[in-house]
């Protein structure tokens, strides 16, 4: 889908599905900005990052999209990125550190265009391990977790407390999904949890099932009606 080009680090978030690069740590970061239905809008923008790129991960993953359209279903605008080395991003892969940057310069950007609203990360695979290690630091207001690649990546020790929602299948075939629910059963505050069965990593003919399971999960967290 071709989307308008807008300029370079624009002064304000677009009033439509647009295409546009930031100015991030390692160069430009290409990124899509889209937003929620006048009627359904909520006082919130969403950051869905894309899972590993040396193994092909973009911001067009079939389950970073649908997480996207679940979450602006919902009343959220949204903002999905390249990290650096993928797509037009500028940089070179950086095993989730300048990765994590690239994700803090998106939220800054977002907070001096949009500093009322509230901010929710969302995540597939290593882009649910980059949201949730800066989580905390960024100040998320809600999380989504899809797929974790948890006993690949240490998630670290600053583990949010605001909502959050794992979703997890339990045939996923790239990370183990008992080492997800161990690792969810021994925190103090865990997730919302949802485990879908027969269903891997990729999600393949449960993607409707995954936006379905996305928007209920979350209906309680929305900020207030953007009016």
């Amino acid at each position: 889908m071709n989307f308008p080009e807008l300029p370079p680090n624009p002064a304000g978030f677009p009033t439509e599905a647009a295409a546009f690069t930031l100015t991030g740590p390692a160069g430009a970061l290409e990124c899509i900005g889209d937003v929620a239905e006048r009627a359904d809008a909520r006082r919130g923008v969403a950051v869905v990052c894309h899972p590993n790129p040396v193994q092909g991960g973009t911001m067009h993953n079939k389950v970073v999209t649908m997480v996207e359209r679940a979450l602006r279903e919902s009343g959220l605008d949204t903002l999905r990125f390249n990290f650096r080395g993928t797509g037009a991003s500028e940089g070179t892969y950086d095993d989730g550190n300048g990765e994590s940057e690239d994700l803090a310069a998106v939220v800054a950007w977002l907070r001096r265009v949009r500093p009322a609203d509230a901010l929710w990360l969302a995540g597939f695979s290593f882009g649910s391990y980059v949201t949730i290690r800066n989580a905390v630091r960024l100040k998320a207001d809600a999380l989504v977790s899809i797929a974790p690649p948890v006993g690949r990546w240490t998630m670290g020790d600053a583990l949010p407390a605001c909502p959050w929602l794992v979703v997890m299948g339990e045939a996923d075939e790239v990370v183990e999904p008992q080492a997800v629910f161990d690792w969810i059963a021994g925190m103090e505050q865990p997730p919302e949890l949802i485990r879908m069965p027969e269903t891997g990593h990729f999600f393949h003919r449960r993607l409707m099932d995954l936006r379905g399971a996305v928007k209920h999960a979350v209906a309680d967290w929305l900020p207030p009606a953007r009016g």
